[in-house]
């Protein structure tokens, strides 16, 4: 007799954004492995609606309740449960039935469901980096309980140091090499710099993402916020995490082993292939996704940053070196530059000196017992001082 294939129930947190979207895609072509049971949005209400009628999860929750008739109103037909708030989301991703929560909301504001689905012993899909760079004590904590719960990274970077350093013992790394494109201006002067508008910095010459990230990667702060990550992912200092500029983004990150051997992975920059591997991993899956030609592949180059014209990279490292509370500082101080900065209120080169004069207040603070509620107070605290900057 054949036992028919149970299919995993996945969360996608996030489900109107970047990630989120090109996470339907990927489950749409693994519909025979995978369900979506749940999804969540804050403020996209109509494209929720669309994605619960396309796909009918059994639960979906609208963060912003502001929204939460509009939606209801426009899945009336539909039998599952649609929940409201925050409350709603932890619902959501500590539901027994859940498998994978894909952890793909914007900012500090992943943090707490992050948490949540791991305690809850939940397979993390993790592309909400500001849960490590904010939290990552507290997170590999949790997953060092030896409870059921794994994290998976999603960024392409991390997703392609895990890819690599599959059967390598720890014993034989050196050190990591993150890749960054550089951004769309990676050859500008400080000069030229002045006159960034956010149009300009919006047009990502390689990658295809979300708002915020893009301007962070145009700071080189996402970068910055990924070597954060990288130390609380594979257990390494800040000397041994180092970012080299690669404009074509073909190789996703390297590391380096003891004997000088150098592992890259390689792909096209398509954001569902690592999506789809921190699914389906330790297994890979065919799909019909792009594909890296290699006759084509005419010219890599590779460059160190530039921390004088890219302070923001330079910014993170202080911070991840210093510790403690301070990565929650400089990420919040950063999302709320950014924020008004995409609004026109802020010109470009001013994102790194509020970072830096908010992480310099905070610096003469005592720092108090790390955990979960002291990391959202000190959240709380840069981005109250990052606005009355602002606003001064």
């Amino acid at each position: 007799m054949k036992v028919k294939k149970v299919k995993a129930n996945i969360v996608i947190l996030g489900s109107t954004g970047s990630i989120g979207r090109q996470t339907i895609e990927v489950v749409n072509e693994l519909s025979s492995q995978f369900r979506v049971y749940g999804l969540s949005a804050h403020n996209q209400g109509a494209l929720l609606a669309e994605q619960i009628r396309n796909l009918a999860p059994a639960k979906a929750v609208v963060t912003n309740p502001d929204y939460y008739r509009e939606v209801a109103a426009m899945v009336d037909a539909w039998e599952g449960e649609l929940l409201a708030g925050w409350e709603g989301l932890f619902a959501l991703v500590t539901d027994p039935a859940v498998d994978v929560v894909v952890s793909a909301i914007v900012g500090a504001a992943g943090i707490r469901p992050t948490l949540a689905a791991l305690r809850a012993g939940k397979k993390v899909a993790l592309a909400n980096k500001e849960s490590l760079v904010a939290a990552g004590e507290i997170i590999m904590a949790e997953l060092q309980k030896g409870t059921s719960a794994r994290l998976i990274p999603v960024d392409s970077e991390h997703s392609a140091i895990f890819q690599c350093l599959q059967g390598v013992m720890p014993v034989d790394l050196e050190q990591v090499h993150l890749t960054a494109s550089g951004g769309p201006f990676r050859q500008y002067s400080i000069g030229q710099m002045k006159g960034i508008t956010p149009e300009a910095a919006l047009a990502h010459p390689t990658w295809r993402m979300g708002g915020k990230i893009t301007i962070d990667s145009a700071t080189l702060m996402n970068k910055g916020l990924e070597v954060i990550e990288a130390h609380w992912l594979f257990g390494l200092p800040y000397d041994r995490i180092k970012v080299v500029i690669h404009p074509q983004s073909v190789v996703h990150s390297l590391i380096e082993l003891v004997d000088g051997s150098l592992l890259a992975q390689l792909g096209p920059a398509d954001m569902r292939i690592p999506i789809q591997y921190a699914l389906t991993f330790p297994a890979r899956k065919a799909n019909p996704f792009s594909r890296v030609d290699l006759y084509r592949l005419s010219d890599l180059q590779f460059y160190p940053p530039d921390f004088k014209r890219f302070p923001c990279l330079e910014l993170a490292y202080a911070a991840g070196k210093a510790g403690g509370a301070l990565p929650a500082v400089l990420n919040a101080a950063n999302e709320e530059a950014v924020r008004v900065f995409l609004a026109g209120g802020i010109g470009f080169l001013e994102i790194p000196r509020l970072v830096e004069q908010v992480m310099n207040e905070y610096e003469r603070k005592i720092n108090r017992k790390l955990d979960l509620e002291t990391i959202l107070a000190v959240d709380d605290w840069a981005r109250r001082r990052a606005r009355q900057l602002l606003s001064g």
